[in-house]
């Protein structure tokens, strides 16, 4: 589809290829391969030299993307990683040996993405996922870990033949895109997986239909439970499978049972980590905006969760982590979630709500995040809302510091949009 927007020079910055590329088609999300793969052909990027995991799921993609960069790092291995959406800049998406990269490089490879596409549209998306496979075929890499943006079966980054495909987890979330029942987008999920090749399903309650179809097109299906398994106890946790020995390991920051899936996912993969190097890996890992926490004071806790699936995980991690302490909770949330299901899993570990307006064509108001609590019959808990995150946030902070008896802890979820408008720092 051709287009009469000009395009930047290729001596402009980010922020202005940024802009061109939100301009550029006429869908934000636009699922199919056709235009994507064409781009990629001329671009001689769908064959990469490094070996490739590929990694899908509700939740749980980018703590599993991370887990498998630092044990792989670990390992002494060289790295590219690219993963979506970006908390605060746009360099995020694109990691190479666990290192962003330049705006410059960026813009290089945006220049090479818009001279090979000729009058193809692209997507955001699918633009970026581009030139983040031309930024690693400039590198002598030996593994890239690519995370799908969403579905699978018609997402960008299925281009790519991947060695490893990694399920973490399915959940009802895009629906309008995947469908409204698990079945259904389990099935879309799992288009990431190849015949003959390993998959490894970290969903614990993988739909059987699904699972039937999958081994049918002859996928190396090893499924959590299975064929690998692992149990938590006081400080640490053990892993193992048909093929490998017991490990026991201490506990990771970021969510357990992606650490299990990533180290699954590395045993199929065809290169040696030591068991040392899963130790030092997953010690090391750290995601900002996944269970991040920040000193303070007050003392707060940072994580994207935006759907019920994992506002579930997060309330069990609080009432685990940091039992009867107080929940001074920050959200703000977008008007195309299943808000009420995300409040509502959250509210048993929630003391007060801060429900902040998230601006933006798809952003709720705090007025509306209060109703769909209140439908969802969860309304006990003292309330206020604000205009903005960012007032909300202050609010909260106040508050916890002016009952700092009794060590209130300040929660900000709902949406990368909402946690991206903390400060943050690892």
């Amino acid at each position: 589809m051709p287009t009469s927007i000009t395009p930047p020079h290729a001596t402009a910055g980010l922020h202005a290829w940024l802009s061109y590329l939100e301009q550029l088609h006429p869908l934000a999300i636009d699922m199919g391969l056709e235009r994507v793969r064409a781009v990629a052909e001329r671009m001689q990027l769908l064959h990469p030299q490094a070996q490739v995991i590929s990694v899908a799921g509700t939740n749980g993609k980018g703590s599993t993307v991370r887990y498998l960069e630092t044990i792989l790092a670990a390992a002494g291995y060289q790295t590219g990683a690219y993963i979506s959406p970006h908390l605060q800049h746009y360099n995020e998406r694109v990691r190479i040996n666990r290192q962003l990269l330049s705006d410059a490089e960026h813009v290089a490879a945006f220049v090479a993405v818009e001279q090979a596409r000729g009058d193809i549209s692209l997507s955001y998306f699918e633009f970026g996922t581009l030139a983040a496979l031309w930024l690693f075929q400039r590198q002598p890499l030996d593994v890239l870990v690519l995370e799908v943006g969403l579905g699978g079966r018609l997402d960008a980054v299925n281009i790519i033949d991947s060695d490893v495909a990694v399920l973490t987890s399915v959940g009802i979330d895009h629906v309008g895109f995947l469908g409204p029942d698990r079945t259904g987008i389990a099935r879309e999920k799992v288009g990431i997986f190849r015949p003959h090749r390993p998959a490894i399903c970290g969903e614990p309650d993988m739909p059987a239909d699904v699972v039937a179809e999958v081994r049918q097109r002859g996928v190396k299906l090893l499924q959590v439970g299975e064929h690998f398994h692992y149990s938590q106890q006081a400080t640490e946790w053990r892993w193992w499978s048909e093929t490998e020995q017991l490990l026991q390991l201490p506990l990771p920051q970021l969510p357990l049972p992606n650490a299990a899936t990533a180290i699954a996912a590395l045993q199929a993969l065809a290169l040696a980590v030591p068991q040392q190097a899963v130790r030092d890996g997953l010690q090391q890992a750290r995601e900002a905006g996944r269970l991040q926490l920040l000193a303070g004071p007050p003392q707060q806790l940072l994580d994207v969760a935006h759907n019920p699936h994992a506002a579930s995980f997060l309330a069990e991690h609080i009432q685990r982590h940091y039992p009867q302490r107080p929940v001074y909770a920050v959200i703000g949330m977008l008007h195309d979630k299943d808000i009420a299901g995300t409040l509502g899993a959250l509210a048993g570990a929630v003391s007060r709500w801060y429900f902040a307006d998230l601006n933006g064509p798809r952003g709720a108001s705090a007025e509306q995040l209060l109703t769909a609590l209140r439908r969802h019959g969860n309304y006990d808990q003292p309330w206020r809302c604000f205009a903005s995150v960012k007032a909300a946030h202050k609010a909260a902070c106040t508050d916890a510091l002016q009952q700092s008896n009794q060590q209130p802890l300040v929660l900000v979820c709902g949406s990368f949009y909402t946690v991206g408008q903390i400060p943050l720092a690892l």
